[in-house]
């Protein structure tokens, strides 16, 4: 799903773009994709777009006569920018916006259409998509500290809950905690004041660092490959790769359609947390311990 640093190089994007610009046509291939009824999703068209902003990891289009669109890309929904008259063909495609310079494409890859579009009347309507998480880029230590410990949840839990954080999810929140060192699993209760700075700290800066990196990339070109699978990124996505700090291999815990990556040398304290699926199977021969996991790697590339 795109986080915070994806959704704000794609309002680089835009703003660059498509500010400015009128909405020429819209042509709707997924009915599924816009969940409001009133007003019409045409009542766009021949509107120009005034402006962009951000809810969450919602990106929404201010129009002329007061009208918005709000695109929500779920996991696997994007953006593309195409050449004009481009029309939505493939099952990926969901809508095509033709503008005079070009056709902003919105595609959702997989079987699963989970991507939304709400055409609201009235920036007051805009609260509804709100989910009221806490800015981290904007907000102090001590108002970090206050929504960190309001409810009791495991830090990556906290981290992801667009109620408590705006813009933060799976990718981010496992670069987040490794900057930090702090265990995905341990749970914000038992946190300590030098904790919670430690943890505040690491979310600015991580968050900083990737939104001032794809917004320059966003500023050069339209970004057509957003993935939450960096090369760059210390742990997410890098299971079994060592850790870029001190070289330990990048662990796991898989549940559902998510994963949590972490180094157990600097967050966990040399411990190997349990994967629900994978330590039920193996019971007793899960290894505990960075050094029964890597005996047990040894073991097994000797073989």
């Amino acid at each position: 799903m795109p986080e915070l640093p994806d959704v704000l190089a794609y309002l680089t994007a835009l703003e660059r773009g498509v500010r400015g610009r009128v909405i020429e046509g819209i042509q709707l291939r997924s009915p599924f994709l816009v969940r409001s009824v009133d007003p019409r999703l045409d009542a766009a068209e021949g509107l120009r777009v005034a402006a962009f902003r951000r809810i969450g990891k919602r990106i929404v289009w201010e129009l002329e006569d007061d009208l918005f669109l709000v695109f929500h890309l779920m996991i696997a929904g994007r953006f593309h920018w195409k050449k004009a008259g481009t029309r939505p063909t493939r099952r990926v495609d969901l809508a095509a916006f033709h503008f005079d310079a070009g056709t902003l494409m919105l595609t959702e890859a997989g079987s699963r259409k989970r991507a939304s579009l709400h055409v609201i009347r009235g920036a007051g309507g805009l609260a509804d998509h709100d989910p009221g998480g806490l800015e981290v880029l904007e907000a102090n230590l001590d108002e970090f500290a206050r929504v960190l410990r309001s409810r009791n949840h495991t830090l990556k839990r906290a981290l992801t809950d667009p109620r408590l954080f705006s813009g933060i999810g799976n990718a981010y929140s496992d670069e987040i905690l490794h900057a930090a060192g702090l265990s995905p699993v341990k749970w914000t209760s038992r946190l300590g004041d030098d904790e919670v700075e430690r943890l505040y700290e690491a979310a600015r800066s991580t968050l900083e660092d990737w939104c001032a990196r794809l917004r320059a990339e966003a500023e050069q070109a339209f970004p057509e490959k957003v993935t939450a699978f960096r090369p760059e990124m210390a742990v997410h996505g890098r299971y079994g790769k060592p850790c870029p700090v001190c070289g330990t291999a990048v662990q796991e815990i898989a549940y559902a359609s998510k994963e949590t990556n972490y180094c157990p040398r600097c967050q966990t304290g040399g411990r190997v947390l349990a994967d629900r699926q994978l330590s039920r199977m193996l019971k007793d021969d899960w290894p505990k311990t960075i050094e029964e996991l890597e005996a047990r790697l040894g073991t097994a590339g000797a073989g």
